[in-house]
């Protein structure tokens, strides 16, 4: 769910950085999920500037291109060449500079250099309207109006609206998060400031117009309905506030009355629908069912058949809408329509999730239905929506207000005992806190006594019905952090966990490794007291001595599994069996000032080719990739996440990788270095990975986790980014992670260039993205849109240049 700051700020006073309120929001149960800039116009036409044509005349080397000298405010006037048919001397145009980026209504963005066209110099852009994502026109450039001085930025005349927009995960129980109303309300609890609700209008009839009644036929499926009648409407596109805001929240304008219809339902939580009542045949809305069967077209033009068990909007002819679900394709709002029946309802979550499961519909409107609105908000929303239709579309309201609610809605009245309050907290809040907290979260606390109270919750609050749900309103307002950890802690379980059988837990691995080739080794725990003292990454002081050593050769526990492994190796290597894939699971030893400590390790050892040569191939050496796909699969099968990594270019490794899991190091992998493998006398290069085989087990799971394959088909998108060689794939890969959104399934590279062919010190990375929705097909529009997004976030995190 998206909520724009901008309008919280219309909600109540906000004067904390976006990211602030970012914390505040998931610390009390709104998970903030992502927080991202929005641009009425891309890239907010920064670096395009006024200029005025100063000279033009015809390309000597083109028919169709002109050579233009325009000044934009700089020392001398830019050189610039135009393809423009319109392009004349003394014109006021938008000019990109070199170095602009701009982003044209379709296509990908474009960066401006000073280039050669046709043999001439050319220093930036003259635009065209879609050049600039300003509208779809490209007959010319855009001729301006203007006495603004040259150089003067391009905002100064096209209005350009910035905005943050929240991404929330909204989990199933907050229904009253749903809207920027409903976020607004969590604010004001946390922040202690009161909430600016417009003021109750109150309507008048003015015109005469359409009859229109209204029949609930069973009330438990449709407990409120509300509507008034409009008259003398035009119809047309909305004022631009309007559809930049329903654009910040991904949503496409349609016109003037449907627009605010959707604003309403996102600002205040109220799904609003619009009839042409023109349409309602009888002047009269049933809201009941149909039978079984019955075929209905939907505003997405498809015909649907009835379940007989969804709740219709209809006339005494058929279907109007899927109630709280679709529109149909008869009924609604065209451009012809001048008056409407305005629909404002509360109706059963129960009665529209069928509907809108059996039909496979999700929309805004039953996403909110579905969870509970509040019964108490439709003749409210109904009043705001018709003054915004008042403003922007004109028209006379021409009905009173029909508001059909037989049994209001009783609030949840809950008793709570401050005992049970500290008990689940596990902290001591005073009452006063406590009815402080209820009461800015407009639950009202009565019959207070020395040992609890009553609350009253309004049905707004579908999540808060008992004396937990109370009290963990408290808790989430109090502050999650403010609850303090006893340093033993201890639970009930309710599952089984069975203990983990290290053993068959060992052998899964070893059938894992074998399977891909590799011997298991087994190597003596003593070794040679040099290893430590000449290998420079080895505390010598650490290791384990031995009192009645047999030999010098086996006078110490080892410290770690390298050095045993890497004899095997020599003894191998030194028998012309070159081509060594090994492994060993043992133990290790140091000496501290807390005692003696040993722990397991998994040792993993590649050296030698990965192929033998052949007449369909020459050999190929083993590569470090070859251990990290061998660890990655390891740790796929333990289902464990790696979580950072970051570059080793210390000893053991000429270079390597460390490997985390959370604050905890699980293990490194690199090229062993030069130097230890003339210790042990190895005379090749050797790949080694070291895991504490410890830590895995205690944090291998033998859960798995499944999910259905998707019915809609994945699509790949590739990208060139040039980029310093010191940002590594990881950093690259994490920022696709964290822009790509839900879409983006997974990310690869498919080619790495270094050479002449790019500035030194860059290298290129080619890199495939693959997208993929479960509950729909994607269209061009939402990847290209994600695309866009990724490109962004690649050039402002990584400093990426796109290839084209």
């Amino acid at each position: 769910m998206k909520i724009s700051i901008n309008r919280l700020k219309n909600h109540l006073t906000l004067t904390e950085s976006s990211e602030e309120i970012a914390d505040l929001l998931t610390q009390s149960g709104l998970e903030v999920e992502g927080l991202e800039p929005f641009e009425s116009i891309k890239g907010a036409l920064e670096g395009v500037v006024v200029g005025e044509v100063l000279t033009c005349e015809k390309h000597p080397n083109a028919d169709k291109l002109k050579i233009t000298t325009v000044d934009v405010g700089a020392e001398s006037p830019a050189n610039i060449v135009c393809g423009a048919p319109n392009v004349a001397q003394g014109q006021k145009v938008l000019v990109a500079k070199v170095g602009t980026t701009i982003y044209p209504s379709s296509g990908d963005p474009l960066t401006l250099k000073k280039a050669k066209i046709r043999g001439e110099v050319s220093e930036g852009m003259i635009c065209a309207e879609d050049e600039l994502g300003l509208g779809s026109s490209h007959a010319g450039i855009l001729v301006l109006d203007t006495d603004l001085p040259n150089g003067s930025p391009a905002t100064d005349i096209v209005e350009v609206s910035k905005d943050e927009i929240l991404e929330i995960g909204l989990t199933p129980n907050r229904a009253d998060g749903a809207s920027h109303l409903g976020v607004a309300r969590d604010l004001k609890a946390l922040l202690g400031r009161e909430i600016q609700m417009p003021e109750a209008v109150e309507l008048k009839v003015e015109a005469e117009g359409p009859a229109i009644s209204v029949e609930v036929e069973n009330a438990a499926d449709c407990p409120r309905y509300a509507g008034v009648v409009l008259t003398g409407l035009k119809i047309g596109p909305s004022p631009q506030w309007l559809q930049n805001f329903l654009k910040s929240l991904d949503l496409d304008p349609i016109n003037n009355v449907v627009d605010i219809t959707n604003f309403i339902l996102h600002d205040l939580g109220q799904p609003l629908h619009a009839f042409d009542a023109d349409k309602i045949s009888e002047g009269k809305i049933i809201v009941g069912k149909l039978p079984k069967d019955t075929k209905f077209t939907t505003l997405d033009e498809k015909e649907r058949k009835l379940s007989g068990e969804e709740l219709m909007i209809k006339d005494p002819k058929g279907g109007l809408c899927i109630a709280g679900v679709f529109g149909g394709e008869d009924s609604g709002v065209s451009d012809d329509t001048t008056s409407i029946f305005l629909e404002s309802a509360y109706f059963s979550p129960d009665i529209i999730r069928k509907g809108s499961q059996f039909h496979g519909l999700k929309t805004d409107a039953s996403f909110r239905f579905e969870r509970g609105t509040d019964p108490n908000m439709p003749v409210y929303a109904l009043k705001q929506a018709v003054k915004l239709i008042q403003e922007i579309a004109g028209g006379k309201v021409s009905s009173e207000i029909i508001d059909l609610y037989p049994n209001p809605i009783e609030d949840f009245v809950i008793e709570v005992e401050y005992g049970h309050v500290n008990r689940l907290i596990g902290k001591t809040i005073e009452p006063s806190e406590v009815k402080s907290i209820l009461e800015s979260l407009e639950i009202r606390v009565e019959n207070e006594t020395e040992t609890g109270f009553t609350a009253i919750a309004k049905p707004y609050r579908v999540d808060v019905t008992r004396e937990a749900d109370i009290i963990e309103e408290v808790l989430r307002i109090h502050g999650f952090h403010q609850v303090l950890l006893s340093e033993n802690l201890k639970t009930d379980f309710l599952a089984e966990h069975p203990v983990k059988d290290l053993n068959k837990l060992q052998y899964r691995m070893t059938e894992i490794l074998s399977a891909q080739g590799y011997h298991e080794i087994i190597t003596n725990s003593l070794t040679k007291p040099g290893y430590a003292e000449k290998s420079g990454y080895l505390d010598a002081s650490k290791s384990v001595e031995i009192y009645n050593k047999l030999s010098e050769d086996l006078g110490v526990m080892r410290q770690t599994l390298l050095f045993s492994g890497l004899e095997v190796l020599a003894r191998n290597i030194n028998r012309r069996q070159t081509d060594l894939k090994t492994f060993e699971f043992g133990t290790v030893y140091q000496k501290s000032e807390e005692g003696y400590q040993e722990g397991r390790r998994l040792g993993i050892f590649l050296s030698g080719n990965k192929s033998s040569e052949s007449w369909l191939e020459p050999a190929r050496a083993f590569a470090f990739a070859d251990l990290y796909a061998t660890v990655e699969k390891l740790l796929e099968k333990l289902n464990i996440s790696i979580g950072d990594i970051s570059m080793v270019e210390s000893a053991p490794f000429d270079y390597g990788l460390k490997l985390m899991l959370g604050q905890k190091e699980i293990g490194s992998i690199g090229l062993v270095e030069e130097k230890l493998l003339k210790l042990a006398e190895v005379r090749q290069e050797v790949f080694f990975a070291e895991l504490d085989w410890d830590l895995l087990c205690k944090k291998a799971s033998g859960l798995k986790k499944y999910q259905d394959i998707s019915k809609f088909p994945e699509v790949r998108r590739d990208l060139s980014l040039v980029i310093d060689k010191s940002v590594s794939f990881d950093q690259v890969k994490s920022v696709g992670i964290k822009f790509g959104g839900k879409l983006l399934q997974r990310i690869g590279v498919f080619d790495v260039y270094q050479g002449d062919k790019i500035d030194a010190g860059k290298k290129a990375y080619a890199l495939s993205f693959h997208l993929q929705d479960q509950e729909k097909t994607l269209t061009d529009k939402v990847i290209d849109k994600t695309m866009s997004k990724l490109i962004q976030a690649f050039e402002k995190e990584v400093g990426a240049l796109i290839r084209t």
